[in-house]
C-alpha cells in the first residue's frame, strides 16, 4: 500500500488550446479515506441491507471500507477494503464488456442505452418495449448480456471468471455457492424478465442455461482494492495500465462510462450525475464504483442500501471523496 499525492490533470481538448482542470493534491490520501469513513460510522442504520436474496441479508451491516487506485499503479484503501464481498449487479459492467467485444455493434439491435426511469427488475417497461432493454445494466438488459455470453462463450461462467482474475491481477477470486444457491432458489422475476424477452425472440439461450450465467456472475466475490484494480482500463481509454494489455477499445470505454454515468445507479443515476459527476456502478451487495477518466478508481462497501438500492455509505463516501479531491467529469 502506499501514500499517495494526487497532483494530476485532466486534459480537455478544445480547438484553440488544452484546458487542464487539476484534481486537488492530498499529500496523504490514506488518512483522509481513514477520516471519511470514521464519519460515516453511525449512517449505517439509514439503510437496509438486501434481504431477497437471503444469503446478502446476513452480512454484517457494519461492514464498510473504501479504496482508490491510481492508473499509475498505486493503491490506498482504508476499513474492510480487502474483504471479499458478493459484486452482485457490478459484475454487469464486466459481461457487457465481454459482450461488446464478441459481438461488436450487433449488441445494440438487441439492447437499448438509455436510462430507464423504472425499478431494476422492471417487467412492465420490458413488455411495453416488446423484449428490447433498455440498457444493459438493468436486469433485463444484463440478462440480454449474459446471454451473448453463454451463446457465444463454450464456457461462459469460467470465461467471465477468468476474465476477473486476470484483471484484478488475482487468481484468488471466486465465486461464492453459498451466494449463488441463494439466488437460483429465489431468482423467480429475473427468469420472469427472460422468458418474456424470449418470447419476443430476443433471447437465442435457454432460460435456464442464462440464469445460471447470470446468477454466477453475480455471485462473483471480490474486494473494494481488488474491484478498483480491475476497473482501471475504463479511467485509461480502454488500456489496463499494469498489463498494458488493451481491454477494449477506447470508443467502447467511452460507451461503458456513457452508460455508468445515465444508467449505473438505477433510479438515482440522474441524482448521482448532478451532485457527483462520476461514472459509477451500484450492487445490492452493497458495492458501489465510480471511475475517474485518466486518474483511476474509487471502490467502497456498505451492506445497507437506500430505497434506490445503492449503498447509502458508500454513496455518501464517493459523494465526499469526489469534492474532496475536486474529480468531476464535467468540470
Amino acid at each position: 500500500m502506499h501514500n499517495v499525492g494526487l497532483s494530476c490533470f485532466i486534459a480537455s481538448h478544445s480547438k484553440d488550446k488544452q484546458v487542464r482542470y487539476m484534481i486537488k493534491d492530498i499529500s496523504n490520501l490514506q488518512v483522509k479515506l481513514q477520516t471519511l469513513l470514521a464519519a460515516q460510522q453511525e449512517f449505517y442504520t439509514q439503510g437496509k441491507v438486501a434481504n431477497y436474496i437471503p444469503a446478502l441479508a446476513e452480512v454484517s451491516p457494519e461492514k464498510m471500507g473504501v479504496c482508490v487506485s491510481t492508473i499509475d499503479g498505486k493503491t490506498v484503501g482504508a476499513g474492510d477494503y480487502q474483504e471479499p464481498f458478493s459484486i452482485q449487479s457490478i459484475s454487469k459492467v464486466f459481461g457487457l464488456v465481454m459482450a461488446m467485444n464478441r459481438i461488436g455493434d450487433d449488441l445494440w439491435q438487441r439492447v437499448n442505452m438509455e436510462p430507464s426511469g423504472q425499478p431494476f427488475n422492471s417487467i412492465i417497461q420490458l413488455e411495453w418495449e416488446k423484449g428490447i432493454p433498455r440498457n444493459p445494466v438493468i436486469n433485463a438488459g444484463a440478462l440480454l448480456v449474459a446471454d451473448v455470453l453463454t451463446s457465444h462463450f463454450s464456457s461462459s461462467k469460467l470465461a467471465f471468471l477468468s476474465f476477473m482474475r486476470s484483471l484484478a491481477h488475482d487468481d484468488s477470486i471466486y465465486i461464492d455457492n453459498y451466494v449463488y444457491q441463494s439466488e437460483l432458489a429465489h431468482g423467480s422475476r429475473n427468469a420472469a424478465l427472460g422468458y418474456l424477452m424470449k418470447s419476443f425472440g430476443n433471447i437465442e439461450s435457454e432460460i435456464p442455461e442464462v440464469l445460471n450465467h447470470y446468477f454466477t456472475q453475480c455471485s462473483v466475490a471480490m474486494s473494494c482494492e481488488q474491484l478498483a484494480t480491475s476497473l482501471l482500463f475504463l479511467a485509461n481509454k480502454g488500456i489496463d495500465p499494469i498489463s498494458k494489455e488493451a481491454i477494449c477499445t477506447p470508443r467502447d470505454a467511452h460507451r461503458v462510462n456513457a452508460i455508468l454515468s445515465t444508467s449505473g445507479m438505477y433510479d438515482q443515476s440522474g441524482e448521482f450525475a448532478f451532485s457527483i459527476g462520476l461514472p459509477a456502478k451500484s450492487g445490492v451487495g452493497g458495492g458501489v464504483i465510480a471511475i475517474v477518466p485518466n486518474y483511476g478508481v474509487i471502490c467502497t462497501w456498505s451492506p445497507p442500501l437506500n430505497s434506490f438500492g445503492n449503498s447509502v455509505i458508500g454513496t455518501n463516501l464517493v459523494a465526499s471523496l469526489a469534492q474532496e479531491l475536486g474529480l468531476s467529469i464535467y468540470h
